[in-house]
């Protein structure tokens, strides 16, 4: 799919129609109405903790209300659980039996670092853009087994095959990136790395927490082998669940840490695909509500999700770069992240959003902002009115 500026054009357009629904210059892809949020705030932080959707508000509180007026039954809560892994599945190209349950996006990397078999001389590749948690695994895993950590250094914000290949050789096990970068948003090539991953024997995960809901994700032509995506921020659901994903020709090389009640199957026997890591019941409550956020999000459309808020995205880069920014998103990235460097004061940052009342993400000398599904045009016109005042 091709998406640029003619993207933003599209969304700013003052009426048009899409899929036989009307749409307008405020509201694009007529969702607004179903997020509260956007009454009071112009939310551009949903890389941080996503507002949800009514139809999700709905969902658990319909779970809670059952949950205080009648017996619960195990097996409707399980049936749940079953719907949940369909519908991913579905939104990422996998089987249902290539989906697992867990509680958070970092519980899957600990699946992979601690199934594999990690032993001393063994190493792993990460890229500097990856998410604070693998570092701090793989550096403990450093001290424990005698493994080498492999950081590949981003260049301009970016990160490519030509730097990831001195770094990988035959005694590496894992590599490791995060789909869509939190910290610029940079959106890695999947394809080629896992080529190269694979070329060398080593397993290729992905956290797509940044991802999911965000772009159109396809596991089977990315050659990912394994990923893990919590609920929060762009599944618009809560915390408490995150899929994850291993594919059927990988999850023999990965054994779970943990052994419980659903992790057998007949005869107490380990189950031999993804479900064989849910060791435990879930969040239920996190289920249901991440069961209506894929049921929305499918109904809204990925594709359209994506070159809707990418073309907003796209659009700010460069009117930042314009306006004199130096960016630390690269020019033409594909995801609805766009970071960049300010030398104020962040407490100083902070309150020009505050006193527009839109909410981003500044820390760290770096302004982080996210738009989504439910954002429009005229309103990253008024975030561009603030970041003048920033260069």
């Amino acid at each position: 799919m091709s998406i640029d500026r003619r993207s933003f054009v599209a969304a700013a357009a003052s009426a048009a129609v899409l899929g036989g629904q009307a749409v307008s210059r405020r509201d694009p892809l007529g969702v607004r109405d179903d997020f509260p949020i956007v009454s009071d705030h112009i939310f551009l932080n949903s890389a941080y903790i996503a507002p949800s959707p009514r139809a999700v508000v709905d969902a658990s509180h319909a779970y809670i209300l059952g949950k205080s007026a009648r017996p619960m039954q195990l097996n409707a809560l399980m049936a749940a659980n079953e719907a949940a892994r369909v519908k991913f599945a579905k939104f990422v190209n996998a089987a249902p039996d290539e989906i697992g349950l867990l509680n958070s996006t970092g519980e899957g990397e600990n699946m992979i670092a601690n199934g594999i078999g990690l032993k001393a001389t063994d190493n792993v590749v990460v890229d500097d853009l990856h998410y604070d948690t693998e570092f701090v695994l793989y550096r403990a895993l450093e001290a424990s087994r005698g493994i080498e950590l492999r950081i590949v250094k981003s260049r301009d914000g970016a990160v490519s095959l030509r730097d990831f290949e001195p770094h990988i050789d035959k005694r590496t096990r894992i590599v490791s990136v995060a789909w869509v970068s939190h910290r610029n948003g940079f959106r890695h090539d999947m394809r080629p790395i896992a080529d190269l991953a694979h070329a060398h024997g080593a397993i290729f995960y992905a956290d797509a927490v940044q991802a999911v809901g965000m772009i159109y994700v396809d596991v089977k032509a990315s050659g990912v082998d394994a990923l893990c995506c919590g609920s929060y921020k762009w599944l618009m659901a809560e915390f408490g669940v995150a899929p994850f994903f291993v594919s059927n020709e990988a999850v023999d090389r990965i054994q779970s840490d943990r052994i419980g009640e659903f992790s057998v199957g007949r005869s107490d026997q380990l189950l031999k695909n993804a479900r064989k890591f849910e060791a435990t019941s879930r969040a239920f409550g996190a289920v249901a509500q991440l069961n209506a956020s894929l049921s929305y999000l499918e109904n809204v459309g990925i594709p359209r999700i994506e070159e809707h808020s990418v073309g907003l995205a796209l659009h700010l880069n460069e009117r930042l770069v314009k306006q004199g920014h130096r960016m630390f998103t690269p020019p033409g990235n594909r995801s609805s992240i766009v970071a960049f460097y300010c030398a104020r004061p962040v407490a100083d940052v902070r309150a020009a959003f505050q006193a527009a009342t839109i909410e981003v993400t500044a820390r760290n000398g770096q302004v982080r902002i996210a738009p989504a599904l439910f954002n429009n045009a005229d309103e990253i016109e008024k975030c561009l009115e603030v970041t003048k005042r920033l260069v």
